[in-house]
């Protein structure tokens, strides 16, 4: 058994059952969910630094052979993925410390909080489909209970939306993974992957490739399946808004990439223009919405749909530097979006409010929480030398390269939109004067527990940028394995090729 594909599962997994035999003691809670987000941020880096040397790694559980057992695999993509749970789960670990209401920690936040972490990396090293779903499943579960704690109305109205498209996008992954049972006989997708070549029916095999499509595409909330997300993501705590808004629809963008680059290639022609055209309306259709809003946390929802479109771009465009492109934008805007959500907690703990019309005059008043926000903000509209100019310019150049105009030109409008409802904000939260009662003669700072995830975010941001060249590698080694999975089918099958 390979340890290192194990500890990314069992570590939240154990962070979560001994926070649960803590359930009186929130203290101990506290410092278990760090401890073992710390871990998991360890075990995932740990699984990087081994595939970067050796390649991709396989194991299968209980001595069962693929395509038989319970397979783990990652490949570079997987891994950097995993790295990016980790390091989110213990963000907003250590954000909860300040953030969290004493009740929420009383009724199991912390366990619930590392069982979704387990789901997030389930699905990102799993070699089984089905094993996908039941991942997305625990996923589910626990988030939809992470929206619901607290019972507000708000959250309660959120949380049925939440759950019930979701529930339908389950149903439809579930009968999209029945009927692919039926058609290949297999559901490892590395055996998926040679048996489908080998399927008579292509007609069939694209229908359940425009399967998977919507059901994934209601997990990513790509258009038109994304209303869910803004009705949602603005009502639980902001710490939960956080770890959702960096991993949970980005758990769907992984899966969209891992089945149309490993099982659903036929009919390129078809399917990822489809998809490019996807991409482009999400773009669009996510940051009119975005524009539109007056309240901060509504606003960084819609910008998680209109980011998701550049996501899916790379995927469209099925080039080696879109890829490429596509799994850099990831990294960089889990990171940023994340970031941003914890200063609008910030932001709301100051001032008690999330309405843009009744904030202002933070700059003044707390100078180094406005250039927290400006680093994030300005990486997302693509302003260099942030990690989001290099981000959009790989998927640019990838656009030009294969004469996709239009895409282009969208994705360079949506990032003047883009850096116009960022403008919005800044304008709104922190240069105008206060819209209520003056501030403080003396602010006090906010806990160094609010603030310590902040800044750490904000300097991998700068650092991503100016250091863009070894990420940029990292990623053009992604999406080579992603554009050529022989050797990944080699590890999991060995040599039942």
């Amino acid at each position: 058994m390979n340890l290192l594909l194990v500890l990314p599962l069992l570590i939240p997994f154990l962070t979560a059952v001994a926070a649960l035999l803590a359930w009186n003691r929130r203290y101990v809670q506290r410092g278990l969910s760090v401890v073992g987000a710390a871990g998991l941020l360890g075990a995932g880096l740990g699984l990087l630094a081994s595939i970067w040397r050796e390649g991709v790694q396989a194991t299968q559980m209980g001595n069962w052979p693929a395509p038989f057992g319970i397979t783990l695999v990652a490949d570079l993509f997987s891994a950097i993925m995993v790295v990016l749970a980790g390091l989110m789960g213990l963000a907003v670990a250590v954000y909860s410390v300040a953030s969290m209401d004493a009740g929420r920690e009383s009724f199991g936040y912390y366990p619930l909080l590392h069982i979704l972490l387990t789901g997030v990396c389930g699905a990102f090293l799993t070699g089984d489909i089905f094993n996908l779903y039941v991942w997305f499943e625990v996923m589910l579960v626990a988030s939809f209970v992470l929206l619901a704690l607290g019972g507000k109305r708000a959250q309660l109205e959120g949380a049925t939306k939440y759950v019930t498209l979701n529930l339908m996008a389950s149903a439809l992954f579930l009968a999209a993974v029945g009927i692919l049972y039926g058609v290949a006989g297999t559901l490892n997708m590395a055996d998926l992957a040679r048996q489908l070549s080998l399927v008579g029916q292509p007609g069939l095999v694209t229908a359940l490739a425009l399967l998977f499509l919507v059901a994934f595409g209601i997990k990513a909330a790509v258009f038109p399946l994304f209303f869910w997300l803004p009705a949602s993501y603005h009502t639980p705590p902001v710490a939960v808004s956080a770890i959702f808004a960096g991993l949970l629809t980005k758990v769907g963008v992984y899966a969209l990439m891992r089945v149309f680059t490993l099982l659903f290639v036929h009919d390129v022609g078809y399917t990822h223009t489809l998809i490019l055209v996807i991409a482009g309306l999400t773009m669009v259709t996510g940051v009119l919405g975005a524009v539109a809003q007056n309240e901060f946390r509504r606003i960084l929802s819609f910008h998680i749909v209109s980011q998701i479109g550049y996501m899916v771009m790379g995927l469209g465009l099925f080039t080696h530097l879109a890829l490429a492109g596509s799994v850099f934008y990831i990294v960089h805007h889990i990171i940023v979006k994340t970031n941003l959500f914890l200063i609008s907690g910030v932001v709301f703990r100051l001032q008690d409010t999330y309405q843009l019309k009744r904030l202002g005059g933070l700059y003044r008043a707390y100078p180094g929480v406005a250039i927290l926000f400006l680093i994030p903000a300005l990486s997302l509209a693509g302003i260099p030398p942030l990690s989001g100019f290099f981000a959009k310019l790989a998927l640019v150049k990838a656009g030009l390269e294969t004469q996709q105009y239009l895409i282009v030109a969208t994705a360079l409008g949506v990032s003047l939109l883009t850096l116009f409802s960022m403008t919005k904000i800044w304008a709104e939260v922190f240069w105008k004067s206060a819209a209520r009662s003056p501030q403080p003669a003396v602010p006090r700072p906010p806990p160094a527990a609010l603030i310590l995830p902040i800044v750490v975010l904000a300097m991998l941001t700068v650092a991503m940028g100016l250091a863009a060249g070894p990420l940029f590698t990292l990623a053009t080694r992604a999406a080579e394995q992603l554009l050529n999975p022989a050797d990944y089918i080699q590890v999991v099958l060995g040599g039942r090729l």
